[in-house]
């Protein structure tokens, strides 16, 4: 979905088409367009990765975790109803996946991962190291700008719950997205038991209006 396909009212928290590629064009220098790029996957891109690979392998990312960290007013949410999605927030470690793209595949896929992830700038651009069993890797990661209009670190658990049980936007409802995240954790072998105790919580009967208004 272009920019101009939007409400008037999302225009002030969209980059520009310049502003993305310039992001792009930011993350990608000094790539000498022969190698092939790998990219950290600890969201969505886990079991949505809409782009061919030509490699998956477990990775472990350190210094970064995952984090319901980021309000989402377009993919799962809106301006009214916010939902929240998941970036790479400091302090511990993360468990992902390194997806390897080839170096042909790297322009296009990277134009359709700014259009997916970076349609607010919400997120950092940044090689991390990437421990995996064949080696580490240098990969990209989408962290959170926590100086960011959207970060939403540090929510009290009734509003997070809140949050993600009522946000709905162009990719689907918020419950679906945090549900789905930790399946495919769980298919992988990764146990974060933050998010489960999460999708556990969310499961949980609730007394309509007893979860904390944002």
């Amino acid at each position: 979905m272009s920019a101009a396909a939007y409400p008037a009212e999302y225009a002030p928290l969209l980059l520009t088409p310049a502003q993305r590629q310039a992001s792009i064009e930011s993350a990608l220098r000094g790539w000498d367009r022969r190698q092939d790029v790998w990219l950290f996957a600890y969201g969505s891109l886990i079991w949505k990765a809409d782009f061919p690979l030509q490699e998956r392998r477990m990775a472990t990312v350190r210094g970064y975790h995952r984090s319901l960290c980021l309000w989402s007013r377009i993919n799962r949410g809106t301006l009214a109803a916010p939902g929240l999605v998941f970036g790479l927030d400091r302090g511990g470690s993360c468990r992902g996946v390194a997806l390897r793209i080839a170096a042909a595949d790297v322009e296009p896929v990277f134009v359709a991962l700014w259009e997916r992830e970076m349609m607010m700038g919400s997120y950092h651009p940044r090689w991390l190291r990437c421990e995996t069993a064949g080696g580490a890797v240098h990969a990209l990661a989408f962290v959170i700008d926590r100086r960011g209009s959207g970060y939403a670190g540090g929510l009290e658990e009734p509003e997070l719950l809140g949050a993600v049980r009522r946000g709905r936007g162009r990719y689907g409802a918020c419950l679906d997205y945090v549900r789905d995240t930790a399946h495919a954790l769980r298919e992988h072998g990764i146990r974060d038991h933050r998010l489960e105790r999460l999708v556990q919580r969310l499961a949980a009967p609730h007394e309509a209006g007893s979860d904390k208004p944002l």
